[in-house]
């Protein structure tokens, strides 16, 4: 399926052209019609002898109305440069040109139309020599002319052939599962609600489909799908599509938005991209210039910053960051338009390298130009590497997204043995549909030369306690909770770290005391030994061995505590759960006083300890006395073991 779009000045006749093409006119406001001038962009469509139904957008061609000629044009795959025969070659014809040039579409029909106007074919041979003249060094020099008259409908069937036979060696757009409509109109059906057309390119949409509507993120529904009007259940790449929305108003959404599935696209506000001034442009394009930027359906304002020069000059390339005033939707590859504010004036154009710059580069450090140089050249395994250095560790879906490669271009930069030397990919734990986590290699040395740092210096720090917490280092290493589990497993699975109740150590660090604690240790279990069921508090405790000793008796177990005052040995701890799981299972209920005297404890120890088989649901109070839980042996058990 593919979509063309008319171009050239105004009336020499492209909507007269697509009207009958078509049997569909394309000018669809009063205004136009009272006017018989295009000034909004218009659609039709028509079915080839072949049977490829073929959408077709029909642009302005009066320079007042540029602006909209650009929000049509961005996903054509084929153009139909239209040319009057009683005219020639004029100013918009030209602009035209220019544009579709900057925009890369290769493939075209110059239509030399109003034959029907002209009687002396020496004109017409000299028009034609004039256009190609005009064409030459332009992505359609070699565009075939087909003469035409769209009032007598001379040499329609002509130009439909050869419309045919041009798309056929056209491939149609890619099914990245990007999906991506950059919308250009905007209206509500009653019955219906929101309604909203464009282009679609990177992907397939389907009945049901969640949608978000960025920059704003808005989320809705797709209640209906039509391809020319025809009602669809699922939208292909390269179609003109109509997507009636569900959750979303009309006034909410704008020409220039995207629609989009959840969580494929972020907008943008700075972004790397190579720059060509067309040759005729008035004047250069010189750093922190404020320029329109053009891209699918959008249009905004942004500052450019020149990279490695003080300027670009007409007819020259440069390396440009583009600073948008509004956040923007783009992909890498995408094609853009630059226009002058005031006066209105088309500059030049280029393509996206870095749709999420990291950051204000150096205007003139060598790094980052050759960083872009390479973006540039597109090799899979250097624009993959370049994109992940900049954005950091990504799933394999995103950094395709991201490097505007396939997913398929990735996995062969990874099975290719020498381009694969250069990355990491690791086993996602949340999102395996996502694909692997892709790191440069330097980033993964990185990363795991820094965690190991951190829990050395943590065992340096704290040589009493048996790791860190995991949170501690997760933190520490500023990853999210998903990515940190991911390279934990990793790193565990190593052998590079232990993790024992949620502390993370190294495989060869143990809790060692000197001699000096040793001592204290053995004073106080001496305490905890002449009266082992009322025990030091945990004060006491401290006042003997200070916090760092009393913390490892804790997580060694051979102290446990069971309130925020009372600790006891383990071997009491595990005594005592002993006898009230015993005594449970062969009594209906434990009192506090039975608990009390069979330990000849006091009613402080006994209460601390039930309450704590309580709050670890191996008992349930009822009244003054304890009941068994239906899972509290098991539970018990566990604990004891």
């Amino acid at each position: 399926m593919h979509v063309i779009g008319t171009a050239g000045h105004v009336d020499h006749g492209k909507s007269t052209l697509v009207a009958a093409l078509t049997g569909i006119h394309p000018d669809r406001l009063k205004e136009e019609q009272e006017r018989e001038m295009t000034i909004d962009l218009g659609f039709a469509w028509l079915t080839l002898p072949n049977g490829e139904s073929v959408g077709i957008v029909d642009v302005p061609g009066h320079r007042d109305f540029i602006e909209n000629m650009l929000a049509g044009v961005g996903g054509i795959d084929a153009a139909l440069l239209v040319v009057a025969a009683d005219e020639g070659i004029m100013p918009q014809t030209r602009e035209h040109l220019i544009i579709l040039d900057l925009l890369g579409v290769e493939r075209g029909i110059v239509v030399l139309n109003k034959i029907d106007l002209v009687d002396d074919p020496e004109w017409l041979e000299l028009i034609e020599n004039d256009i190609r003249h005009t064409l030459r060094g332009t992505t359609l020099q070699d565009a075939p002319i087909v003469r035409v008259s769209a009032h007598t409908r001379s040499g329609l069937d002509v130009l439909i052939e050869t419309l045919e036979h041009l798309l056929t060696d056209t491939p149609s757009r890619p099914d990245l599962g990007k999906p991506r409509l950059p919308i250009d109109r905007v209206f509500s059906i009653s019955g219906f609600g929101t309604v909203v057309t464009g282009t679609l390119i990177d992907g397939r949409l389907n009945l049901g489909d969640e949608i978000e509507i960025l920059p704003q993120g808005l989320r809705g529904r797709i209640r209906g799908l039509q391809t020319h009007k025809k009602k669809t259940q699922h939208a292909l790449p390269g179609s003109r599509t109509a997507v009636n929305i569900a959750g979303i108003e009309v006034r909410q959404i704008q020409r220039g938005d995207v629609l989009t599935l959840p969580g494929i696209y972020q907008p943008t506000q700075r972004l790397d991209a190579r720059c060509r001034l067309i040759h005729d442009v008035h004047a250069p394009l010189q750093h922190n210039s404020e320029v329109k930027v053009y891209v699918g359906s959008s249009e905004v304002l942004a500052r450019v910053r020149v990279l490695g020069a003080e300027a670009i000059h007409p007819g020259k390339e440069g390396w440009v960051q583009l600073e948008t005033y509004s956040p923007l939707v783009v992909a890498r590859g995408d094609r853009f338009i630059l226009r002058r504010p005031s006066p209105g004036e088309t500059i030049g154009g280029g393509i996206v390298l870095e749709p999420h710059a990291p950051r204000r580069y150096r205007r003139f450090d060598p790094h980052v130009l050759e960083r872009l140089s390479e973006l540039n050249q597109g090799t899979p395994d250097k624009t993959l590497l370049i994109t992940l250095q900049n954005a950091g560790p990504l799933p394999l879906s995103l950094a395709a997204q991201r490097a505007g490669l396939t997913t398929e271009e990735v996995h062969r930069v990874l099975n290719d043995p020498e381009a694969s030397k250069h990355f990491f990919a690791l086993e996602s734990v949340d999102f395996p549909s996502e694909g692997p986590i892709m790191f440069t290699q330097m980033q993964w040395q990185d990363l795991q030369r820094k965690a190991l740092a951190i829990v050395e210096q943590f065992h340096r720090q704290y040589p009493l306690r048996l790791g860190i917490p995991r949170e501690a280092l997760r933190s520490q290493l500023r990853l999210s909770s998903t990515l940190f589990q991911t390279v934990l497993r990793q790193w565990l699975r190593a052998g590079l770290l232990r993790e024992h109740r949620q502390l993370i150590a190294l495989p060869h660090h143990e809790v060692r005391f000197n001699a000096q604690q040793t001592k204290q240790v053995d004073q106080l279990l001496k305490r905890f030994a002449i009266t082992p069921y009322t025990p030091p508090t945990v004060r006491e405790c401290l006042e003997i061995v200070g916090q760092e000793i009393f913390n490892a008796l804790l997580e060694n177990k051979a102290l446990i505590a069971v309130s925020e005052d009372v600790v006891f040995r383990k071997t009491e701890y595990q005594a005592m759960m002993a006898f009230v799981i015993s005594h449970l299972k062969s009594h209906p209920t434990l009192s506090v006083a039975e608990f009390r005297d069979h330990f000849q404890t006091s009613r402080r120890y006994a209460l601390a300890f039930l309450e704590h088989l309580d709050a670890l649901g191996i008992t349930q109070r009822n009244a003054d006395a304890r009941v068994l839980t239906p899972q509290g042996e098991t539970i018990a058990q566990t604990l004891t073991d």
